[in-house]
């Protein structure tokens, strides 16, 4: 398996290759799982998700891919910066509503892939996104 590489649209970080390389997920599957997930809920991360796709029908697995938007900036020196601000932001549905929009609408914004695993079994939905939230933003593709 070879390591992927940054392009206009993802962005790799070294975490995030060395879990592809024990878990065994490829660079095609983790932007399998981002692009078509059957589930998506707020990552423990600020400003992060986290994205999952069963692993087939028969294993009762989960593939999980946490990622955030970058702006085409250093993310290093941005989140020095910004921290403190984000710390202060309350986890909200307007919020919410705003990443939704720019993850599905990227609008040239880069695909920061964090992280991913392998879940055995089937995990417990933490904070899922509403329904009508989702609604919107498949409208707008």
């Amino acid at each position: 398996m070879k390591q992927p590489k940054n392009d206009s649209r993802y962005e790799w970080t070294q975490h995030a290759w060395m879990k592809m390389q024990y878990y065994g997920m490829s660079e095609g599957r983790i932007k399998r799982i981002v692009r078509f997930p059957a589930r998506i809920e707020e990552g423990i991360a600020d400003d992060t998700v986290a994205v999952m796709q069963p692993a087939d029908s028969k294993n009762y697995q989960e593939l999980w891919v946490m990622y955030t938007l970058t702006n085409g900036r250093n993310p290093t020196t941005d989140n020095k910066q910004q921290s403190a601000s984000r710390r202060t932001i309350s986890k909200n549905k307007e919020k919410m509503e705003q990443n939704l929009e720019q993850i599905f609408g990227t609008g040239g914004n880069k695909i920061r892939v964090i992280t991913a695993w392998r879940y055995p079994g089937k995990s417990p939905a933490r904070d899922p996104i509403p329904e009508d939230v989702l609604l919107e933003i498949k409208n707008l593709l």
